[in-house]
């Protein structure tokens, strides 16, 4: 019998019901709300945290037969019901301060034909309150909060201040609920993309338990390398006949394209669930989870603190930098890691800083396609046309082309840039070498305004050297100068030599000379 994904499926008593494949994590679940009562769960979008609280929503409803053969059946004995609030945010439009207030409004009005309401609750954070407490009162029991997507407001206003300062506000005396109505609530959870730093919409909820880094939920979310094979080995052996792999090749694959996110130090790495899923039902490797849609709002950040792109896996960060999204004012690195664009990957105990880099293949290649037409004069139509010719050209020995072609991705840059060329350089140059990259062997660093680069074929080795305000000629005396070449003094394929000049004033390459 062929397996049931449950792609796009974030209810748990419809999986349980319909026969999908689910990946057990009861027994994390019951660890979970038997040790604590308040939560926070940061995790990438499209990593499972709506079917987790889903999950939770069916145990605290005492729905025992929809845990039949899983780990928590033998380790709950009393299956309670509770009274049960469960806000989700993810799919509305929040583009005005009223347009968050009529939400939460509805809810709570759904919830107040069921419970009462007082007519001292004039605002929304007093009816919420006044729902809780009437709840757990009628029930005898506390209540149950589950919020998911807590965060999709804020993101969604990312760019506009008094939109977003607005939001912050009203969320914030909203969830401080949560800790006023203590006596009144048997659990909650709030799961988002992102944490906003205690200064804003955390600053009263102390209350609340970050496992976002915790080593002890770390699988909370996502698929590990053991739950591949224990859930789906028939399938790696399907898609190894399909795509005419081998099995080794095909794990390998996998393991490349889809795993290493790591949230906490000396954790394993994790799959992401949906491009797994959607890889086992099509038989078919691709970048499913990128093709979703990268949200706008990163490419708001990385232009507003103008960020130089090099940098991005080769800093150190603290914990408390990557968890305070507040920080994006001055680095997008922390909406980066905390949307999934990045993940540790190296963890140094002494000062207790992280390295981080992209998770995988799908993420990396994605991301910086997906950076290009923001970049340079390209649309994103053409972006694939332009990356296909780029690798070839290089393939061929095509040099000249190659340059007149990066030419026109510098053409007509726009007037916001003209006071940080330098940086627009080297981002555009970055992007362009990171994704021949994919299809090359292509090693290069920056340094003050160069990018000194290497690039390997099967036929050729490129040796070139950038100035910025200098000339072709000086490139290519450096290049002889410091025997950039080498390495290769034994090699069979033929050595191109090339300098290149960068003019501040036509914002554009000027000249390359090849040796």
């Amino acid at each position: 019998m062929d397996i049931k994904y449950p792609i796009g499926i974030q209810n748990f008593e419809t999986l349980r019901k319909g026969g999908y494949v689910y990946v057990d994590k009861t027994a994390l679940i019951h660890y979970m709300v038997t040790t604590g009562k308040y939560y926070f769960l940061s995790r990438p979008r499209r990593f499972g945290k709506s079917l987790l609280l889903s999950t939770i929503e069916s145990y605290y409803s005492g729905r025992k037969e929809l845990f039949d053969g899983l780990a928590i059946e033998k380790l709950e004995n009393e299956w309670n019901s509770y009274p049960i609030l469960h806000i989700d945010l993810n799919s509305q439009k929040y583009d005005s301060p009223e347009s968050l207030n009529d939400i939460l409004n509805d809810i709570l009005t759904k919830w107040e034909k069921i419970y009462g309401t007082e007519e001292s609750e004039v605002s929304l954070s007093l009816r919420f309150q006044g729902i809780i407490q009437r709840a757990a009162e009628q029930a005898g029991r506390g209540v149950v909060i589950l919020v998911d997507e807590y965060d999709k407001p804020i993101l969604q206003s990312i760019g506009n201040k008094d939109l977003q300062d607005a939001f912050r506000n009203t969320l914030k005396a909203f969830y401080s609920t949560l800790k006023s109505k203590d006596l009144y609530i048997q659990f909650a959870m709030l799961t988002g993309v992102t944490k906003f730093s205690k200064i804003s919409i955390f600053s009263d909820l102390n209350n609340l338990m970050d496992i976002s880094m915790d080593n002890r939920y770390v699988n909370l979310c996502g698929i590990t390398d053991s739950e591949i094979h224990q859930y789906f080995e028939t399938e790696i052996y399907k898609l190894s006949d399909v795509t005419q792999q081998t099995y080794k090749q095909v794990c390998q694959k996998l393991k490349q394209q889809y795993d290493g996110y790591h949230f906490a130090e000396y954790s394993e790495g994790l799959y992401n669930p949906f491009s797994l899923l959607n890889t086992f039902a099509k038989m078919k490797f691709d970048n499913y989870w990128f093709e979703t849609g990268t949200p706008t709002y990163l490419m708001h950040i990385l232009k507003r603190t103008h960020y130089n792109l090099s940098r991005i896996s080769s800093e150190p960060v603290t914990s408390d930098f990557l968890n305070g999204i507040d920080m994006m004012e001055d680095s997008p690195i922390p909406l980066l890691y905390q949307s999934g664009y990045l993940t540790l990957k190296d963890y140094n105990s002494e000062f207790r800083t992280y390295t981080l880099d992209y998770p995988n293949k799908e993420v990396e290649e994605g991301f910086i396609r997906f950076l290009l037409p923001y970049y340079a004069h390209v649309t994103s139509g053409s972006s694939a046309f332009h990356i296909q010719s780029f690798v070839h050209e290089v393939r061929n020995g095509e040099i000249d082309s190659f340059f007149r072609r990066l030419q026109s991705f510098f053409a007509d840059t726009p007037y916001e840039l003209i006071r940080d060329v330098e940086l627009h350089y080297q981002n555009v140059l970055f992007i362009v070498f990171k994704l021949i990259g994919f299809y090359t062997q292509a090693e290069y660093h920056t340094a003050e305004g160069r990018i000194d680069l290497t690039i390997q074929t099967d036929r050729f080795i490129y040796i070139m050297e950038f100035k910025l305000e200098g000339t072709a000629e000086e490139a290519i005396r450096q290049i002889n100068q410091k025997h950039y070449a080498q390495p290769f003094a034994t090699d069979q394929r033929k050595i191109f030599k090339i300098g290149v000049n960068f003019s501040k004033i036509t914002r554009n390459i000027e000249r390359w000379i090849v040796e």
